[in-house]
């Protein structure tokens, strides 16, 4: 059968650097780290005291206080980043089939400051069972595609991916291949997470994956890097408007970039541990090369998951030299984690607003707090350290991965 094209005529970001899709892009530009000390609770007993937060967001200004008291802070966040992308991409809603548009959303935790915050308040009780009303529709993470469509009223597929920090990229995929086989016309994706918690910080410190570099909070996400010792937790939403080719074309949207090919796999190794020779993540961008129907020469910059964990970064780069061989050492690879800090389930989606940004702009944003060099990393590999590099780019790749073992891509083609 004949596939459907689909292109990407909405973004919106909220992010720990920049609240809009502009703003994150500028401070990815520039070089711009989101970490600080936290902000939401006392982490002065906890291994980690900082994290990257969402700055200076009063909830309010974006929906009514009786309504952000209905939803967890990861589903305020997707309705925020959601109302940006749908104003940006000028959908008429009087004039769409709303039966042939739907949300797919991802987020890895969803709402874990609910869950905490209701357990918390029972145990400080005398064991009477008093909860709030709301606790289970603000906890569960497809909560989050039902106040969108709700809001939108799209009636068209609905659902929430939960595929840990694949989750967002997952959701991406999925909304992709509904549209190319003809079921719908367009979707609301992307990603949220509210993980900057007791909860989230504690249990993230259990297991050893945050860094604990706490005098020196800005320089602490550090992908690549000899001294890096794990990642930056963060928080926000990235959504996107997704849109059949022929549909956006009717209506004179705006076209950000054409979403071309997006693959997934399995590790089918470890719980948290990603394979050691990365073959998990050497096969779906083998996959996403082939859905795609494109060559490893033809793609310029990959905007990697590079976590600053000194495990993953290592297997990424070993699976980026496998299947792009000598073209390996032509590409720009980036990882904008070291400004975000990971977001989890947003990550995906934040990111692949970072790669179509970079192509629609022709600047490769860098992988900064870059110090010394690790001889586990092929010195011959451009990983844009420190500064962003000026270069066209027609086709980028964005990948990310999560615990159980779950990889995803996609492949993003510069629209002209």
């Amino acid at each position: 059968m004949n596939l459907k094209r689909v292109v990407v005529t909405g973004i919106g970001a909220l992010t720990p650097i920049g609240n809009t899709a502009e703003e994150f892009w500028n401070g990815l530009a520039n070089g711009v780290s989101g970490a600080a000390p936290i902000t939401r609770f006392d982490a002065s007993l906890f291994k980690t005291q900082f994290a990257c937060e969402i700055k200076n967001l009063d909830v309010e200004q974006f929906m009514d206080r009786k309504e952000a008291r209905k939803m967890d802070p990861f589903t305020q966040y997707a309705m925020i980043a959601v109302d940006e992308a749908m104003a940006d991409s000028g959908l008429d809603l009087e004039k769409i089939n709303k039966a042939r548009a739907g949300v797919i959303w991802g987020s890895g935790i969803g709402g874990l400051k609910t869950f905490q915050d209701e357990v918390t308040e029972f145990s400080k009780g005398d064991g009477t069972p008093r909860f709030n009303p709301f606790f289970i529709p603000k906890m569960i993470a497809d909560i989050s595609a039902g106040f969108i469509s709700i809001k939108y009223g799209f009636r068209g597929p609905n659902f929430v991916t939960v595929s840990a920090c694949a989750s967002a990229t997952n959701a991406l995929i999925d909304a992709f291949n509904y549209i190319r086989l003809g079921k719908a016309d367009i979707f609301i994706s992307g990603g949220s997470e509210a993980a900057v918690t007791e909860a989230g910080i504690g249990g993230f410190n259990a297991m050893k994956a945050l860094s604990q570099r706490n005098d020196s909070p800005t320089t602490a996400s550090r992908p690549f890097d000899k001294d890096r010792d794990g990642f930056v937790l963060g928080e926000g939403a990235g959504a996107l408007i997704l849109e059949e080719y022929e549909h956006a074309i009717a209506r004179g949207a705006k076209i950000y970039a054409e979403l071309v090919g997006g693959g997934m796999t399995a590790d089918a190794y470890h719980i948290t541990a990603p394979h050691p020779d990365g073959l998990g993540a050497s096969s779906v961008m083998e996959i996403t090369l082939a859905d795609a129907g494109l060559k490893p020469e033809d793609i310029d910059y990959i905007n990697v998951h590079g976590t600053s964990t000194p495990l993953g970064d290592v297997g990424e780069t070993k699976a980026i030299q496998k299947i792009f061989g000598e073209h390996a050492y032509k590409l720009n690879i980036s990882s904008t984690k070291s400004m975000t800090g990971h977001l989890l389930g947003a990550a995906g989606a934040v990111e692949a607003i970072a790669s179509i940004f970079a192509m629609n702009h022709s600047l490769i944003p860098p992988t900064i707090n870059h110090f010394t060099d690790d001889e586990a990393f092929d010195p011959g590999l451009n990983l844009t350290f420190n500064t962003a590099q000026k270069r066209e780019v027609n086709y980028v790749m964005s990948n990310t991965f999560g615990f159980g073992g779950h990889n995803c891509s996609v492949i993003f083609k510069k629209y002209n």
